[in-house]
C-alpha cells in the first residue's frame, strides 16, 4: 500500500497590521502640579538655608528612659488635669529640664554677635508645632519661671492660636533656645536644624519599648532618643553633651527637680 501523504502545511499567519500614521496619540494628563509658596513656607525655607551656612552646627545623642514621666502621668494625671485644666504631657518635663540644664550652661542659651558672645539672662523657648500654612515656633517666654502647667497651658495656647492662623510677629519673635517633637508624627531619631539666631535646638522623638539592661538584668523599657544640635562655634563638646545628660537625668528622675539635684 502507498504510503499517507504528508500532513498539509499549516497557513502562515498574516502580518501583523501597521499602526496607522493618522491615530491620534492616548492624551495623558498632567504629571506636576505647580503652587506659589506660601510666605511662612518661604522664610522657613530661607531661615534653615541661612542656618546651614551661618552656623557649624553638630549634633549629640542621648537615650531617656521615659519610665518615671509615665509612672508620674499615671498617678498624677487626672489631679493634674482637675487643678490646673490641662493635661500633663511630655513637652512640659522636657521643656522644664531644657531650661535647668541651660541654667547650668550659659553658653547654650547665648548667641554671638559680631565678635562678642551675649549671654541672656532670660531663656525664652521657641516650641516647633504645625500649622495649616506650615512649621511656625511660637515661643514661650520666660519659660524657666514657668512651672509644668504654666507650661502646657501657653503650648496649648499658641498651639491653638497655630492651627487658627493667628499667630502674630510677636508671638514668634524672639527666641533663644527651641525643643521641636518629632515624636508626635513618629520620629526615632533626627538631626534638627538649629533656629538661627539662637545657638542650639532639642530634639524630642517618639517613645518605643525596647529591651535594656537596668542593674545587669535585660528588661523591656519605654525610650526616645534626645538630640542636640549646637553652633560648635560657641558651644563646646564638653557643654553640649553636658546638657543633654542633664536634660536626660531630670526627665529620668523628676524628683531631681524638687531637690535641685
Amino acid at each position: 500500500a502507498a504510503p499517507p501523504p504528508p500532513p498539509a502545511a499549516a497557513p502562515a499567519a498574516a502580518p501583523a497590521a501597521a499602526p496607522s500614521a493618522d491615530a491620534a496619540p492616548v492624551a495623558e494628563g498632567p504629571r506636576e502640579t505647580r503652587v506659589k509658596m506660601t510666605r511662612i513656607r518661604q522664610k522657613t525655607a530661607e531661615r534653615l538655608k541661612e542656618s546651614q551656612e551661618i552656623t557649624a552646627s553638630l549634633t549629640t545623642f542621648n537615650e531617656v528612659d521615659m519610665t518615671a514621666i509615665i509612672e508620674m502621668r499615671k498617678k498624677y494625671g487626672d489631679a493634674f488635669l482637675k487643678k490646673h485644666g490641662v493635661k500633663l504631657g511630655f513637652m512640659s518635663p522636657f521643656v522644664a529640664a531644657a531650661c535647668r540644664a541651660i541654667t547650668e550652661m550659659p553658653a547654650v542659651n547665648a548667641v554671638i554677635d559680631g565678635n562678642e558672645i551675649v549671654y541672656r539672662d532670660y531663656i525664652d523657648v521657641s516650641v516647633a508645632v504645625s500649622s495649616p500654612k506650615g512649621l511656625v515656633v511660637p515661643v514661650l517666654r520666660s519659660a524657666d519661671k514657668m512651672g509644668l502647667a504654666d507650661i502646657e497651658k501657653e503650648i496649648i495656647k499658641l498651639g491653638t492660636k497655630a492651627k487658627e492662623g493667628k499667630l502674630t510677629v510677636e508671638d514668634m519673635a524672639g527666641g533663644t533656645f527651641t525643643v521641636t517633637n518629632g515624636g508626635i508624627f513618629g520620629s526615632l531619631m533626627s538631626t534638627p536644624i538649629i533656629n538661627v539666631p539662637q545657638s542650639a535646638v532639642l530634639g524630642m522623638h517618639a517613645t518605643f519599648q525596647r529591651p535594656m539592661a537596668v542593674n545587669g538584668e535585660v528588661k523591656i523599657r519605654p525610650m526616645m532618643y534626645i538630640a542636640l544640635t549646637y553652633d560648635h562655634r560657641l558651644i563646646d563638646g564638653r557643654e553640649a553633651v553636658t546638657t543633654l545628660k542633664r536634660v536626660k537625668e531630670l526627665c529620668e528622675d523628676p524628683t531631681r527637680f524638687i531637690l535641685d539635684a
